[in-house]
């Protein structure tokens, strides 16, 4: 990572042919039959290039953040909501939660912080 750029890579996954358009294969993805990896920037370790992470990411955003998920009364119908709560989230998910396998917070595992962020604290940071 000499050159200044962080260590980053693409994992694309290549598709087979599409399955015929029948009633047992119409909602059937296609078979994945390989998959490339291009190096975006850096030199990043080919070992760690996985969808991995940003899928786990979206996963625990869509259960955690309601208005995510489409057919809740919760379901936000305007961009502007959906970029004031992600920053949000993420602070009281790094800062005020407890994660059970570190049981402690995510930044304060990392150094971040040495304690656990109030929701007053959190909304503090608008001010």
């Amino acid at each position: 990572m000499g050159d200044g750029y962080p260590d980053y890579a693409m994992l694309q996954k290549l598709y087979g042919a599409e399955p015929e358009n029948t009633a047992e294969t119409r909602c059937s993805p296609a078979k994945c039959i390989g998959t490339r990896r291009d190096v975006v920037s850096g030199n990043p370790d080919p070992q760690h290039v996985s969808t991995s992470y940003v899928e786990r990411e979206n996963l625990t955003i869509r259960i955690s953040i309601r208005r995510f998920t489409r057919l809740t009364n919760a379901f936000s119908k305007k961009l502007a909501n959906h970029q004031h709560m992600l920053p949000i989230f993420f602070v009281y998910y790094n800062f005020a939660r407890i994660h059970q396998t570190l049981r402690v917070t995510p930044a304060m595992e990392s150094g971040l912080s040495d304690h656990i962020w109030t929701l007053e604290e959190i909304a503090r940071l608008a001010e």
